[in-house]
């Protein structure tokens, strides 16, 4: 697979996300998928997924820088959203709030079967004082 195909799917994978299009999360991710080290499977990804955007109902992934190397994806996400009540253990409730996430995905063929992310929490702790 060529740096530009894997780049297309991972937008494809974005674009997923953000028109909340569940019944085809798994075109785009493994059904055993792993998330920072736990085997969470895709319901569980989906389920993590679905509650986030319970949690921001403007929730938007926007990517920032995306580097491509086959089989893996490093990505900078930016967010730009209004929680409605904890975020991360933070008392946003409401409040306008910008944060990225460095989130790095190991693909098997075209799915995602690994995710590492973190979130940049103290940006969002900034935020609030």
């Amino acid at each position: 697979m060529t740096n530009t195909v894997l780049a297309d799917i991972y937008r494809g994978y974005i674009a997923c996300l953000n028109s909340q299009d569940w019944p085809r999360l798994g075109q785009f991710v493994a059904e055993d998928v792993h998330y920072n080290g736990e085997r969470i499977g895709l319901s569980g990804y989906r389920s993590m997924l679905e509650e986030d955007f319970r949690a921001i109902p403007d929730l938007h992934f926007h990517i920032e820088l995306l580097v491509s190397e086959p089989p893996r994806i490093a990505s900078r996400l930016q967010f730009n959203c209004t929680p409605k009540g904890m975020l991360f253990d933070l008392a946003v409730n409401g409040r306008r709030v910008s944060f990225s996430e460095n989130v790095f995905y190991q693909f098997t063929g075209e799915r995602i079967a690994a995710v590492w992310s973190v979130i940049d929490k103290a940006a969002i702790a900034a935020q609030l004082t």
